[in-house]
């Protein structure tokens, strides 16, 4: 078996609409979430079977609509600052039927998250890298005992672990994200782990 065969194994199985409408999206110039990483979070939702799940950076709302297929009684809310891609998502879950699930929010992360109540089984955070580390304590409030959150992005084409050179314009966006993966080590209420798919992908499990 060739290895393309062997990766298309491991290929995402959400609703067949999602998968047609990423197939159109992938050469844009903000591509869809990764094939291995939308595949971990659909494994992800179904063992953790959450009621609710939080998305930071929901883009046109087709990873939160993956998830949402995945997890029949669960309810997501997704954050997106750009309001093209907001209103693209809110169009995408009502295509899909999902919009009586999906609670689409426009806003800036920073400003919106210390305002949500959880808890939240699931966090998916995909939005500006440089924050992660500043979003950290309003995730771990809003993140419920046992719940997982999941962090992508966290290597970078290599730049973070140092195995590629850093960009010069680029290392403020690095350190950061080493920020980021330092306080996750060092928190006592969370487990981590940093798996080498896409550009990297942090997962944390808080303590009960």
């Amino acid at each position: 078996m060739s290895a393309e065969n062997i990766r298309s194994l491991f290929g995402p199985r959400a609703d067949g609409r999602i998968v047609k409408m990423r197939e159109e999206r992938k050469d844009r110039r903000d591509p869809v979430c990764p094939d291995d990483v939308l595949n971990y979070l659909l494994l992800t939702v179904r063992a953790l079977l959450p009621e609710n799940i939080l998305e930071i950076g929901a883009a046109e709302g087709l990873t939160g609509a993956a998830m949402l297929s995945e997890a029949p009684h669960a309810r997501l809310t997704a954050i997106e600052i750009d309001e093209e891609r907001f209103a693209a998502a809110k169009e995408n879950f009502a295509s899909l039927g999902l919009d009586g699930r999906a609670r689409c929010i426009l806003g800036d992360a920073a400003d919106v998250l210390p305002a949500l109540e959880g808890p939240f089984d699931l966090i998916f955070l995909d939005g500006p890298k440089a924050q992660y580390v500043h979003y950290l304590p309003d995730l771990k409030r809003l993140l419920r005992g046992g719940g997982v959150l999941v962090a992508d992005d966290v290597l970078l084409y290599g730049w973070v672990d140092g195995s590629v050179p850093v960009p010069q314009k680029r290392h403020s966006l690095a350190e950061r994200i080493r920020d980021y993966l330092s306080a996750l080590a060092k928190d006592e209420d969370l487990i981590t782990s940093v798996l080498d798919i896409g550009e990297g992908v942090a997962v944390s499990v808080k303590r009960r």
